[in-house]
């Protein structure tokens, strides 16, 4: 009987607000003004447009502003016949041209309730200041996951911009590269990328306490505060004594509410020196002797958050010297370097990979860095920018580095072009490294050693075997140095496809992958896989993490 009770309360409610909707439309049609469902719609309100008229003055003449395009200012009203209503729309075209939307009084009710954010929004001007005694207070509290947990369980606060300090402060704390944001059926997370792996940090999040912080990231962010369905993406500061931190915003729309990620762009996480990035001795002297030559192009290829850009950012900063001019495009500009010109991509403003590269070529440019090559387009300009005296950087997709030729050749690029054209590829992963604190020696049965010794012989003359007579196999415990997880911090493992004589005749004759890897290693190519195990060897990291970014290692056969 109450089961039905309340069937019929929600179905007269329904009826009741269509009846109103319905209403608003007829008054529109005889009032001559487009009518508009502000809440069916989702209609950006935007607070600055809010900001042109007080709130008591909006609510009086049952008008709110919604959107400020350009000179144009888009308005909602109940009537837009009333005194105070016309007093106000009189107002407004002073500075701007007036577009009337009539609605409902459930529709006005809805854009007025955004003015409850004007009062957050004057104290936001996109960035945010965290007291560095709190953080070091944080850094001294939190040395394992379960702390930050407890850190934010206890926080007792009704302000949600206390609460969203503690998260970016406990994400710096953890020297975390992205926070991640998500809504549930029944519990709402945050969750922490560290190293490379996601970590939960906190799932107990209410539902108001999660909406809550959600508007308070699109306000720092500068986002549309009522855009529920659809993505958003923004950015906004956290500034320190000794750095400012910028933090890309990225929402979406999903099941349960709004998936926000923060991107943490650390200035002190960039290595911008060749040598911190975990080349062997070999390797680095095949970088530093192509990077120093005048023209040719080099790409850096592996998937998204390998390290490509941190690596062409080093190979930059070892080339930047006051006589040569550097200019870089890039999707978005993530660091800023001295003494480099960097621009964006603009895709709303034309400017892109293929047309920035194009405009930055008549600004005679030495070295050019595109962010990466996508097309056809792109593609050609950077072959001929090589061609012609330009030391272009850039970035592929590919699974290894011999990958780039046939990749190139898909996009159109041509034979005769690409051989020359091309000095370098690289191919890289970002493996975890071992915590020094805490690591722990596993010992090896007697075949596994006979492999990995037959495993070092196996390898090209220019790697270092001497270095390699003595080694261990190394796997992670935990202690509060790293957090309990057992590594501290990545480091890169690469190979490196040079583009001798021998290559660029091969590309003539439209070679296959395999054709080309012969031909690699036959010149001393070092594949990824085995770069990886000699840093296993050296204590770096474990086979579990060589074999998480690129499969498993075949050759041992009888482990421990």
């Amino acid at each position: 009987m109450f089961q039905q009770s309340k069937e019929l309360e929600d179905n007269l409610r329904k009826e009741r607000r269509k009846a109103e909707e319905r209403d608003a439309e007829r008054r529109a049609m005889q009032l001559g003004f487009p009518y508009l469902n502000l809440v069916s719609t989702k209609v950006p309100t935007e607070l600055k447009a809010l900001e042109l008229v007080k709130e008591e003055d909006a609510r009086r003449a049952m008008l709110v502003p919604l959107q400020i395009m350009r000179k144009k200012v888009v308005v909602a009203s109940f009537n837009p016949s009333t005194p105070d209503a016309e007093k106000i729309i009189s107002e407004l075209k002073k500075k701007y041209e007036v577009q009337i939307l009539v609605c409902s009084l459930t529709s006005l009710d809805h854009a007025l309730s955004y003015y409850q954010y004007i009062s957050d929004a004057k104290d936001i001007s996109g960035s945010i200041e965290i007291n560095e005694d709190n953080l070091r207070e944080l850094q001294e509290k939190i040395k394992v996951m379960n702390d930050l947990s407890k850190e934010i369980a206890s926080f007792k606060s009704p302000y949600t911009s206390q609460v969203l300090e503690i998260i970016l402060a406990g994400a710096l704390a953890m020297k975390s590269s992205d926070a991640h944001l998500e809504p549930g059926e029944e519990t709402n997370s945050f969750r922490l990328r560290i190293d490379g792996l996601l970590h939960t940090a906190y799932e107990n999040f209410t539902s108001l306490v999660y909406r809550a912080l959600i508007t308070r990231i699109k306000l720092l962010s500068g986002l549309k505060l009522n855009i529920h369905n659809e993505a958003q993406d923004g950015r906004f500061t956290i500034k320190l004594k000794d750095r400012d931190i910028e933090v890309r915003t990225s929402v979406i729309p999903s099941e349960y509410g709004e998936t926000v990620v923060l991107r943490l762009l650390d200035p002190l996480a960039l290595k911008t020196e060749l040598t911190d990035l975990g080349w062997r001795h070999d390797d680095l002297e095949i970088v530093k002797k192509v990077v120093a030559e005048p023209n040719g192009l080099i790409l850096n290829t592996g998937p998204t958050g390998s390290g490509k850009t941190t690596t062409l950012y080093a190979f930059l900063k070892n080339v930047t010297r006051s006589e040569i001019k550097i200019i870089t495009i890039e999707d978005p500009i993530e660091y800023h370097l001295k003494g480099i010109s960097q621009t964006q991509v603009n895709v709303e403003s034309g400017y892109t990979f293929a047309s920035g590269l194009r405009s930055i070529l008549r600004q005679d440019p030495d070295i050019v860095l595109v962010g990466e090559v996508r097309d056809k387009e792109t593609a050609e300009i950077a072959l001929n920018a090589a061609l012609t005296g330009h030391l272009v950087f850039s970035t592929l997709h590919t699974n290894d580095a011999v990958g780039a030729i046939p990749r190139l050749l898909d996009l159109g690029a041509k034979p005769q072009t690409l051989g020359p054209a091309l000095s370098l590829v690289i191919a890289q992963r970002l493996v975890r490294t071992l915590c020094k604190e805490c690591r722990q020696e596993v010992p090896m049965n007697d075949s596994m050693e006979k492999d990995i010794r037959e495993f070092i012989k196996s390898l090209p003359e220019r790697v270092d075997r001497k270095s390699y007579e003595e080694f261990g196999i190394w796997k992670a415990k935990g202690c509060p140095s790293c957090g309990g997880l057992g590594y501290r911090g990545r480091t890169s493992i690469f190979e490196l496809f040079v583009v001798s004589q021998e290559i660029e005749g091969l590309i003539y004759n439209n070679p296959t992958e395999i054709d080309l890897k012969n031909a690699a290693r036959a010149q001393g190519m070092v594949w990824l896989q085995e770069d990886g195990m000699l840093k296993v060897l050296k204590g770096i990291t474990t086979i579990e993490e060589v074999e998480r970014l690129t499969g498993k290692l075949e050759w041992i056969k009888n482990r421990t």
